[in-house]
């Protein structure tokens, strides 16, 4: 296991940065190994420290300040319990037509997302700009931080529960083989014998009503999945309680983290910042099976969404050059148990966010830059869809995003699989 020490400073995120407009240089620190590849780089997984990340605690407290500060603005709810009896909350601000759903920290390893959250609550909440006032008349934004919360107290990817533990709470699975995403054994450096658990992130499916059924276990990465944990089904549920208050979901954005390694295609001397990308599932009107979804799919706007992330991105690249290392995931996903598969082919706009590296690779280095690199993301996006500009975006731009260039990195291959 990583470090998990905890520190007073540990709640001071980016509120001293993120704020700043994102034409203006964010951090004043040179790029140093963040932009220029080193000779070697590795994926190798390693005890680093990663304190100055948000914890579960400090996420209770930093939320509780963000609704009080801004007046009411930002509403906190607890939406329910981790398998391990930990609050997952959600955060809702804005009262616009428009619903757009964030998650982060899916998998407990990838953290910038729940700071850039956390961020954009804060200037959301309590800014009195004009952009603040557009998000809030025109955007409901929901955000729900840190969806994993065991994973992310264990430093880990998966969750924490067994499958015992899943055949108590969904008895008809009794015994049928577990699931192909339930850990027992060693990944990414963690060992899941003592503790095992599920990556959520193949936990979805696009039949916001599912209930599982024995037949569809082992299941495969190309299929869907069953709502098994609790995490994901409070998920589905804020989701399909937005889709009956608003008539759809708007947008949904999941925060994700990659390799640490991968580097530009045009250029291996620099590393991608980040990765973006709106496809996730093959198309449902010629899949087999995901035909009844096709009427709602909207990949033209997923392209246009990441568009917007995109130029915002590299805008911000005037100053700081490394906001511009952006390429695009690779486009040949098909993961509809996904939240973004599930919930593009239920009609959603669709982004996901993988920065780079995890902090078995990074721990908490570069920590700000990254973070930086989403918030900007998503303020250019959140404000493309405020004003309606997103529907103007040429989709096109979404191909020429460049491809993500291989990963240099010593044990890349092993961990490869493990993005997303």
């Amino acid at each position: 296991m990583r470090v998990r020490r905890r520190s007073a400073f540990a709640l001071v995120t980016l509120s001293s940065i993120a704020l700043l407009g994102t034409t203006a240089p964010a951090v004043a620190a040179p790029d140093d190994g963040l932009l220029t590849a080193a000779a070697t780089c590795s994926e190798t997984p390693r005890e680093l420290p990663i304190n100055e990340f948000t914890d579960h605690r400090e996420l209770g407290v930093e939320l509780d300040r963000i609704e009080r500060v801004s007046g009411g603005k930002v509403q906190v709810e607890q939406l329910g319990r981790s398998n391990r009896g930990r609050e997952i909350h959600s955060a809702r601000v804005g009262t616009g037509p428009k619903a757009v759903l964030l998650t982060s920290e899916i998998h407990g390893n990838e953290k910038t997302g729940t700071d850039a959250i956390l961020d954009l609550l804060d200037f959301v909440g309590t800014s009195d700009s004009a952009k603040a006032k557009r998000w809030r008349s025109e955007l409901t934004i929901v955000a729900i931080p840190k969806m994993n919360p065991d994973g992310a107290e264990l430093d880990r990817r998966g969750n924490d529960m067994t499958w015992p533990e899943v055949t108590a709470r969904h008895p008809q699975l009794r015994g049928v083989q577990p699931a192909w995403n339930y850990y027992t054994g060693s990944t990414q450096g963690d060992d899941y014998s003592k503790r095992p658990g599920f990556d959520i992130n193949r936990d979805y499916h696009p039949d916001l009503n599912y209930v599982p059924r024995k037949e569809d276990f082992p299941g495969t990465s190309a299929q869907t999945g069953w709502y098994l944990s609790p995490e994901t089904s409070i998920v589905r549920d804020v989701y399909r309680g937005l889709t009956a208050e608003f008539g759809k979901v708007d947008t949904y954005v999941d925060l994700h983290h990659q390799g640490a390694c991968y580097v530009m295609p045009d250029d291996p001397e620099e590393f991608v910042t980040l990765s973006i990308s709106g496809k996730f599932v093959d198309d449902p009107a010629t899949t087999p099976g995901y035909e009844k979804y096709a009427s709602k799919y909207d990949l033209k706007y997923s392209k246009q969404l990441n568009v917007a992330v995109n130029n915002a991105l590299q805008g911000a690249a005037n100053n700081r050059p490394v906001f511009g290392n952006v390429t695009l995931y690779p486009q040949d996903t098909n993961l509809p148990g996904t939240g973004l598969g599930s919930f593009a082919l239920n009609g959603s706009g669709t982004v996901l966010f993988e920065v780079r590296g995890q902090t078995q690779t990074l721990g908490q280095q570069y920590r700000a830059v990254l973070t930086k690199s989403v918030y900007i993301g998503l303020d250019g996006m959140l404000s493309s869809i405020a004003s309606g500009k997103v529907r103007t975006l040429d989709p096109a731009d979404y191909d020429r995003i460049p491809p993500r260039g291989p990963n240099i990195g010593t044990a890349a291959e092993a961990e490869a699989r493990l993005d997303g």
